[in-house]
């Protein structure tokens, strides 16, 4: 990297001085080339042959970086020497050349000639921002990071403002991986430049090494928080400091200190508790939105915070191995906000998630059929939330043994919106509708018109479901096989997840030469995956994507292993494993540009 570094800076000086170059152009674009190529190739006697030549006729500064560390390559100290106090003679006021003096005497071992010079030249820096910037490019262009630092710090003096150099000092502390430095400037900065928080959080995680760092953190942050009560920038700061040390309760308190001394309305507080149902710290938001409910009526998150509430119990109610009792609690607080608020379509998310509870965890089809029914006459709805209140009302026909009536929905629907996402939606829907119902040629055709979709993931499903057919129905006991799973499809759509797992089971039984193996990994992976069995669903995973290479599932299992390893399993090694195998062995899938984005983002890239 150093050495990189260093070619860059030579381009740069190139560029800056491309004007003498066209006075007095010492090589041909060929030997330039040749001294670019020997240079980044390690190959410095050749340089310097090419190089010596321009100096003897010009002392032409363009080349001078290249030339100067080239020398020093080859240890030919003395000619180093000579020609940087010559051209410091020539050009007395080009603070370069003392700064390479310095590097040189550093090379040589003479530590304490070299520092005296840098100390020297810092030293008479001028009021001048741009002097200031220039110096310090030069010690970073010769590697003496302190010194740029030094020079940045001395420039702030000098200038009389400390919000000078924040940028360039933080991407000193970062390359040099100076933690405290980079802690100590981020948290300065951050009064004055709050907008810098994004980045802070993106490039902090980075260089931290485990949670002793985001201790010291917190400890700067709360000495920011003292000196500055109100700022709510070191606010955001420490409650992401404590969601990343997995201390939501902690923050939660922070948030709610905050907002009670600033007599806040709770906006600050209310926006910071999606962190916490992003990270699935779903009690912990449960608290925030209770003490914003404390508020009252008048207040302007209340009905927000009610809303959220309920979405945020949904959220736990639904997933893992859902308590009956507590799910009928949950119904009644959605009929008590439509109660209060009436049925209209801001009340609309309610109404839809009543009928889903109804529909997949109370077993109450009927009850969500009325409900969705009822929905589709209420005025003031969009064209799309109509629409999708049919997909809705179509899959609980089916819940209703009517399965007649939900393929005319699907494809009311689907000629509605042709071409557009809800439409293909629907015409995926009516195929499965007709892969479970055993009607595979029909599904299969509906499935080949899907490949063509504009949505890239109605595309791969539609994709991966002709395959299954098609791979499938090629004899009687293929396609016997295939009905069992289909099924068991049918099964999980009706959210009985044990039922399915035994239907899936049984078809080896039944059939034990039948092809649907990965299919039936796949779809156990999934069923595991939404009871909250994540080990278990990852070890399942892990043999699809070890004994199917080259089946219909693999690429999918992959980035299920890495986003299951990354959010569920915390093994942040073992996600980048599973998303570089997934963009290195199949870098056509669909799941390759999420892959590479996750995997770059894990390991720290363009942050």
């Amino acid at each position: 990297m150093n050495r990189l570094i260093v070619f860059v800076s030579f381009l740069l000086t190139l560029g800056a001085n491309a004007q003498v170059l066209r006075l007095n152009p010492p090589l041909s674009t060929d030997n330039t080339s040749l001294i670019i190529q020997y240079y980044r190739d390690g190959e410095y006697e050749k340089a310097v042959v090419l190089l010596e030549k321009v100096f003897a006729s010009a002392n032409n500064e363009g080349y001078f970086d290249i030339y100067f560390n080239s020398l020093l390559k080859l240890k030919r100290y003395d000619v180093a020497e000579k020609t940087v106090k010559k051209l410091m003679r020539q050009s007395p006021e080009n603070e370069a050349y003392p700064v390479a003096l310095g590097k040189l005497y550093q090379e040589k071992g003479d530590i304490q000639a070299a520092n005296k010079i840098f100390n020297e030249v810092i030293s008479k820096l001028p009021k001048d921002e741009f002097k200031i910037r220039s110096l310090a490019n030069s010690f970073y262009r010769f590697e003496n990071y302190d010194f740029a630092v030094q020079t940045f710090k001395q420039g702030r003096k000098i200038l009389g403002n400390d919000e000078f150099f924040v940028y360039e000092l933080l991407n000193i502390y970062r390359f040099k991986k100076d933690k405290p430095m980079l802690m100590q400037e981020y948290l300065d900065a951050l009064a004055t430049l709050p907008q810098l928080l994004p980045q802070a959080q993106a490039i902090l995680p980075v260089i931290f090494d485990d949670k002793a760092d985001y201790q010291t953190f917190q400890i700067g942050i709360l000495k920011k928080i003292q000196k500055f009560p109100d700022a709510e920038v070191y606010i955001q700061l420490l409650t992401w400091n404590y969601i990343q040390q997995q201390e939501f309760d902690m923050a939660l308190r922070q948030l709610i200190a905050f907002d009670k001394r600033t007599k806040a309305d709770g906006g600050t507080l209310f926006n910071a508790i999606y962190t916490f149902v992003d990270n699935s710290a779903y009690e912990t938001a449960i608290k925030a939105y209770e003490y914003l409910l404390t508020k009252g009526k008048d207040n302007p998150y209340y009905l927000p915070s009610k809303i959220e509430l309920l979405n945020t119990k949904y959220n736990i109610q639904t997933t893992g191995k859902p308590i009956l009792a507590d799910l009928n609690l949950l119904a009644k607080d959605y009929q008590t906000l439509l109660d209060e608020n009436g049925k209209n379509k801001n009340t609309l998310f309610a109404i839809k998630k009543l009928s889903n509870l109804h529909a997949y965890y109370l077993y109450q089809a009927e009850k969500a059929e009325k409900g969705l029914e009822e929905a589709l006459q209420m005025p003031g709805l969009s064209s799309q939330d109509l629409g999708q209140l049919k997909l809705d009302l179509g899959d609980v026909y089916i819940l209703t043994n009517q399965p007649w009536e939900a393929f005319l929905v699907y494809e009311q629907v689907s000629k509605q919106f042709e071409g557009q996402s809800i439409g293909n939606e629907a015409r995926f829907r009516s195929a499965k509708l007709s892969f479970y119902q055993g009607n595979f040629e029909y599904s299969n055709g509906q499935c080949q018109v899907l490949k063509a979709a504009t949505s890239q993931l109605i595309a791969n499903d539609a994709l991966n479901l002709s395959l299954l057919i098609s791979d499938n129905i090629q004899t009687p006991t293929d396609s016997n096989a295939l009905k069992m799973y289909a099924d068991a499809e049918m099964l999980i759509f009706r959210n009985l997840p044990a039922k399915a797992i035994n239907k899936l089971d049984s078809i080896a039984v039944a059939y034990p030469q039948n092809g649907l193996a990965d299919a039936v990994m796949m779809t156990k992976a999934k069923i595991l995956i939404k009871s909250n069995e994540f080990q278990k669903a990852a070890d399942i995973l892990k043999k699809l994507s070890e004994d199917f290479k080259d089946g219909i599932w693999t690429d999918d299992a992959l980035f299920k292993l890495g986003d299951l390893y990354e959010k569920k399993l915390n093994d942040i090694v073992q996600a980048k494993l599973y998303f570089q195998k997934l963009i290195t062995d199949y870098p056509g899938s669909m799941f390759s540009a999420e892959a590479r984005k996750r995997f770059r983002n894990l390991r720290g890239d363009g942050v």
